[in-house]
């Protein structure tokens, strides 16, 4: 039996070489050249299933499964044939599958790797069926549906590989593992072929066909904005053919200006201040002079007025380096005493004038501020009490310094 497959599949595969560039032109003409056969040639075509004829005035054409086998083998991106129909394949792997499973049980070893095998090429066909589809869909869509020639074609198009596209996702959801691995059971084989390998498919094509999803609807979009720009084009040429006499009016005589030509920015630009040009300084101070409030001549002169200004400078300044001191003191007291503080205790300890706030500030700052070989000696950490009103928030209540 194995014999006389392997020499009528020899003898099948030598006459599609005999006649490889009639099938070729069948191909790309869509029917073949009944001139460049013989009557006994186009029989024994005829009668190995290679080609048929639809009617007897109609000329020969290529049967579906070569032309088939040519698309897939040439990654022709004129096909269209996407195979959605993962229902019956689902069923002949289970059915096949519980063959297998029933040859084991009764210890039919033969048997069982025939099912195996036949298990393996329709698991298989599938997963392969499914990736073709989805290389199917990349081709028409990085060639932008470039085989048909209108916008209006491409549209349809784009709406058909959507659909498609759903009625896959569609087939694929009747893939239910659960029940897959039920069938399976403990078998290692089933297991690797109806939940492993179908499994890794499923997810690459699911994955796959979203991003062909997006890509198509973005298509689609960029398809009817052309359309709707070329129509408009259209529209005016067809106008003007049918008014070879119009002539646009000038809009700028026109009462009422379209909004289509009332895009031009105003002539005179608001009123502004130019601060940079000298001449204008001398206005400018006059009006800024009218605007200001009015002195009273009873202050008091300007001198003691800096002088004051001076003094409280100083007084900040000493103020400022005062509080450092106190933190200063505050650390080599930490490391006097060897033992963490709270900058709070410590500030009530020493009763020390200034602003708890301003003091809790001062030391948080002195301390990032310290060189890093110094830094590395404390660690400062801050003692938060949750917000009363807002979740997620803490207020720092205080700060504890300790030794490392």
């Amino acid at each position: 039996m194995n014999q006389h497959l392997q020499q009528a599949g020899l003898k099948l595969f030598k006459l599609l070489a005999r006649h490889g560039e009639s099938l070729m032109h069948g191909y790309l003409n869509g029917s073949l050249d009944e001139s460049q056969l013989s009557s006994k040639q186009i029989e024994s075509l005829l009668k190995a299933g290679v080609i048929w004829r639809p009617a007897a005035d109609e000329g020969l054409h290529l049967s579906s499964h070569l032309r088939g086998l040519l698309e897939e083998a040439l990654s022709d991106t004129r096909n269209r044939q996407i195979d959605a129909n993962v229902g019956s394949r689902l069923d002949t792997i289970k059915t096949l599958a519980a063959h297998y499973k029933e040859a084991l049980h009764i210890g039919d070893l033969a048997a069982a790797e025939v099912y195996l095998n036949d298990l393996s090429e329709h698991s298989y066909s599938l997963t392969e069926s499914l990736r073709h589809s989805s290389r199917v869909l990349w081709g028409r869509i990085n060639n932008e549906f470039g085989y048909v020639p209108s916008l209006s074609a491409k549209i349809r198009e784009n709406e058909l590989a959507q659909q498609q596209v759903s009625e896959l996702l569609n087939s694929l959801a009747l893939l239910n593992f659960d029940s897959l691995s039920q069938i399976a059971g403990d078998i290692r084989e089933l297991r690797r072929i109806l939940v492993l390998h179908l499994s890794q498919a499923v997810h690459d094509c699911t994955q796959e066909l979203a991003v062909v999803q997006t890509r198509l609807l973005t298509l689609l979009g960029r398809f009817r904005e052309l359309r709707g720009k070329s129509r408009l084009l259209k529209g005016l040429q067809l106008f003007h053919a049918q008014h070879p006499e119009f002539k646009a009016h000038d809009p700028s005589q026109q009462l009422d200006v379209p909004s289509l030509f009332n895009q031009a920015a105003a002539l005179i630009a608001p009123a502004s201040v130019d601060i940079h040009n000298s001449q204008h300084e001398q206005d400018l101070l006059l009006l800024v002079s009218q605007l200001a409030p009015r002195q009273s001549s009873k202050l008091t002169p300007a001198e003691p007025e800096r002088a004051v200004m001076l003094s409280e400078t100083e007084l900040f300044a000493l103020q400022e380096q005062r509080i450092k001191q106190d933190v200063e003191n505050y650390l080599l007291a930490v490391i006097e005493n060897a033992v963490g503080q709270t900058a709070l205790d410590y500030y009530q300890q020493n009763q020390l004038q200034w602003d708890a706030e301003a003091w809790l500030y001062q030391v948080w700052g002195s301390y990032h501020a310290l060189p890093e070989e110094q830094r590395n000696y404390f660690a400062l950490d801050p003692i938060e009490d949750p917000h009363p009103q807002f979740s997620g928030n803490r207020i720092v209540r205080d700060l504890q310094v300790w030794l490392r």
